[in-house]
């Protein structure tokens, strides 16, 4: 086979420094235009993105010849280098260490991009770190309490 294909759906969760409050209205669709565009300059395409104040939700097609490591590291550098430029509020922003990142079956994809949708509903009623506990049991990754928060 002379062509090297890949088809790798990813969902991707990571919040603020200490969940603190600074994804707001007047940011969020730049926000995620932004983290679109420096996914697309590394070879992957955005799907879907969702987030509310304190945390971001993305669906993504992990690109074939990057690392998700290296994909993450450009998303939150890059995006939190550019917020930063949106005013002086934003001048102390962060991302957490950490993310969340977990494969996605296609014939998962249509229910993950209306979960992502409803983020601001889903918040209403349920903290960043319950759902966050949620996904790690429902895709059985191991995590120990001690170090999944900063």
């Amino acid at each position: 086979m002379s062509q090297s294909l890949a088809q790798v759906l990813v969902h991707i969760v990571f919040s603020t420094k200490g969940r603190q409050p600074w994804i707001g209205d007047e940011v969020r669709d730049e926000l995620h235009s932004y983290i679109g565009g420096a996914i697309e300059n590394h070879n992957g395409t955005l799907l879907r993105a969702g987030s509310v104040a304190d945390h971001i939700h993305l669906l993504v097609v992990q690109p074939r010849t990057c690392s998700p490591a290296d994909l993450i590291l450009h998303i939150k550098t890059g995006s939190s280098k550019w917020l930063k430029t949106k005013g002086a509020v934003y001048a102390q922003f962060h991302w957490q260490s950490g993310y969340g990142m977990f494969s996605v079956s296609p014939s998962h994809r249509q229910a993950l991009e209306k979960y992502i949708d409803g983020q601001e509903e889903h918040h209403r009623k349920v903290t960043f770190q319950d759902e966050y506990r949620r996904l790690l049991n429902k895709y059985g990754a191991q995590w120990d309490e001690r170090y999944v928060w900063d």
